[in-house]
């Protein structure tokens, strides 16, 4: 397995990361069973140190609190994790029958989350990590998490956009003085919106980036493509995820974390790009899951995907999945099909 050295830090991820939203009862709350067996999967399944992905923002910190406790019960030496915490979302109490953010996608928590990006809010949420992790396993990939959503509360007004914007550049100054007290933490971003990290990317020096929903089977436009070449020119280490666009592209009713319906026009030609793309899997014997797995990571710039998955049966095979290639002749007739742009070079 190959593993990448994120420049000026001495950490190596492997080409999978193992992403924590399950844990944090992303759709579907799972017992206390079900996510040990997955962490323990996830720690079977990779020779050298294991990457767990994870965010304030998973089920109002459950993700980061079940994550750090079962670790800790399965007695992991730290020195074999290396966690990475997004961080601009603050758990806070749940004052009302379901959290007020990203309602219906979380099942069974019982704290809300804010977002908070500013100097003193991302360091709150980088101490309030901690706490939730334990003090055995400190995370070393850092980043400020959806600033895209955070410059989305703006609208249309550029001078309200400005300020927030401003209040993500304090909030990685927060970020770097933290690096300062630790030469190994690794500085990052992760955003749905690919065109905020490029902005971001501009004024901040970044270790790596992380892509969500951006660079997958169905969406992956050229001005992305030569973004993530401009990325690999600066040695700046991507990490893909979201790669099945929140779970669709392997037959779930969620598309980018949004509940949609077949009946319902506005999504018609997505069912149908997903039927077509179902079909020549079939054809070729070839796994949904391990056909997007395999395209988000064909551009070279990719260093690794992030997977997620809620079944600790599924662990092993995404892993086999990352690391086993597919025949050529499946992208193939996926381009001849209109499925994949005729021209992205990679496949």
């Amino acid at each position: 397995m190959k593993y990448t050295e994120i420049k000026n830090t001495g950490i190596k991820i492997p080409p999978v990361l193992f992403g924590t939203s399950a844990l944090g009862n992303l759709y579907r709350a799972l017992d206390r069973d079900t996510k040990l067996s997955i962490v323990r999967e996830c720690l079977r399944s990779v020779d050298g140190p294991v990457v767990f992905d994870s965010a304030g923002k998973y089920g109002a910190g459950l993700a980061l609190e079940e994550l750090g406790g079962i670790l800790s019960e399965l007695n992991v030496n730290p020195e074999k994790v290396i966690i990475s915490n997004k961080l601009g979302w603050l758990r806070r109490e749940l004052t009302d029958e379901e959290p007020g953010f990203e309602r219906g996608v979380w099942k069974n928590i019982h704290h809300d989350a804010i977002q908070t990006i500013s100097t003193a809010g991302i360091i709150s949420c980088w101490e309030q990590g901690n706490q939730l992790l334990g003090a055995d396993y400190r995370p070393r990939l850092l980043s400020v998490h959806d600033p895209d959503e955070y410059l989305a509360i703006a609208g249309n007004d550029p001078g309200v956009r400005q300020k927030l914007y401003n209040d993500i550049l304090d909030a990685y100054s927060a970020l770097f003085n933290i690096k300062k007290t630790d030469k190994s933490i690794a500085i990052g971003v992760g955003a749905k919106n690919w065109k905020v990290i490029q902005q971001i990317s501009k004024d901040v020096d970044l270790d790596w980036v992380m892509f969500a929903n951006s660079f997958t089977l169905f969406r992956h436009p050229k001005e992305l493509i030569d973004f993530m070449t401009e990325l690999q020119k600066m040695d700046i280490a991507i990490i893909n995820s979201a790669v099945f666009n929140a779970g669709f592209l392997t037959g779930g009713d969620y598309f980018d974390y949004i509940l949609i319906n077949r009946e319902d026009p506005e999504y018609s030609g997505i069912f149908g790009w997903r039927d077509s793309f179902f079909k020549i899997c079939d054809e070729f014997s070839v796994s949904p899951s391990h056909a997007c797995i395999r395209f988000g990571m064909s551009h070279p710039a990719v260093a690794a995907v992030a997977l997620n998955t809620s079944n600790p049966g599924h662990v092993k095979r995404n892993v086999e999945e990352v690391l086993n290639e597919l025949p050529e002749e499946f992208f193939t007739a996926m381009k001849k099909r209109g499925l994949i742009d005729e021209e992205y070079p990679f496949v």
